[in-house]
């Protein structure tokens, strides 16, 4: 068991991403020093959320330069600090020419960067890593070879490549390296939180991610004539970011947490949001699989793989660890869904039809 000092400060890494904002935000609400890793504080537009989420708090915020590939840029800001919460990893999964370049070795250096700063930082006792159930597994028919028919912690994404499923094979590499070293050293153990799809609303409109462009294509009219039988583990970003500060200051948590509310299909999604947004062009059906393979390539750049082992298989998550040792409370997903579009309205990213 590991105890962390609260009067301590913590290090947060990617500090003005998605969920990294939420763990600050919560952490200078809760009486916090946060020494928050950003590739440049100068940059107003990309820390302003975080200075404001500082304003009337007794927390303290500092800011420190550090970049993913640059070695030892992490170690200022992990200086004094006993829990360091590393959630600085990229996060695409389209549109990129070299998943190595993109993805896996920003991802897996990067971890290796911030750990090797942890070693030479003999404060340190714990660091909660942000994974995910792209660690877990890597396409939905894996669901097929699982114990009971769902998927636990004790599961790993064994199948993923950079050439298919290019994102989950970074997440996937990435814990794996954190694990790797977390058992070469005896100071810090290493707890990770593996979430589902995270949505809900973000405090920056600079936050470039995945669930956003889910939510696009779901509100946007591109999905209206029917969307492919595909299910995600969802979850809140605010449980997400509470998830990571209990794994850093309860004592007794270790190794793996999945984070996940629940499993929903892009239909599913849909009919939760039509009922509060109906004058949006929200898909109103499923397409038949045998359609989704032909076309997927062409539309949607998704490979007949992907097709073949996600579209039509149910997945499953057992949460009941979170529940249970973190003390998660989990939103329900539809108010999620609906304070994450609206907010996208709000901004202007969706637009009636």
């Amino acid at each position: 068991m590991t105890k962390i000092d609260s009067s301590k400060p913590v290090c947060v890494t990617g500090a003005s991403g998605y969920i990294a904002s939420w763990i600050v935000k919560y952490l200078l609400e809760d009486g916090f020093t946060v020494h928050a890793t950003v590739r440049n504080p100068d940059n107003e537009k990309s820390v302003a959320h975080l200075k404001k989420s500082a304003e009337g708090t007794t927390g303290t915020l500092k800011l420190f330069a550090a970049d993913l590939l640059q070695k030892g840029s992490f170690k200022p800001a992990i200086e004094g600090c006993e829990l360091v919460i590393h959630t600085a990893s990229p996060f695409i999964i389209k549109g990129f020419k070299n998943a190595h370049d993109a993805l896996v070795k920003p991802a897996v250096e990067g971890t290796a960067n911030v750990l090797t700063s942890c070693n030479e930082v003999s404060s340190v006792k714990r660091v909660v890593l942000t994974s995910s159930v792209a660690s877990v597994f890597g396409d939905n028919i894996e669901i097929q070879t699982t114990k009971d028919g769902i998927f636990d912690e004790q599961d790993w994404n064994n199948t993923s490549s950079e050439s298919h499923q290019p994102y989950s094979y970074s997440k996937v590499a990435a814990e794996r390296k954190a694990w790797d070293m977390c058992e070469q050293q005896r100071q810090w153990d290493l707890v990770t939180i593996n979430p589902g799809l995270v949505l809900g609303p973000s405090l920056t409109q600079q936050t470039q991610s995945t669930s956003i462009s889910v939510m696009q294509d779901l509100g946007s009219g591109k999905q209206m004539t029917g969307v492919p039988d595909l299910e995600f583990g969802l979850v809140d970003v605010r449980d997400v970011a509470r998830a990571h500060i209990s794994a850093g200051f309860t004592p007794e948590a270790q190794g793996r947490y999945i984070v996940c509310e629940g499993t929903y299909s892009l239909l599913d999604m849909a009919n939760k949001l039509k009922k509060q947004f109906p004058k949006y062009p929200l898909p109103k059906m499923q397409v038949p699989k045998v359609i989704i393979w032909l076309v997927a390539p062409i539309v949607a750049g998704v490979s007949r793989k992907f097709v073949k082992q996600n579209v039509g298989y149910s997945i499953f998550f057992d949460n009941s660890r979170s529940r249970q040792t973190l003390d998660v409370q989990y939103r329900p997903i539809d108010a999620t869904l609906t304070q994450h579009f609206q907010q996208m309205i709000d901004d202007g990213l969706l637009k009636k039809r």
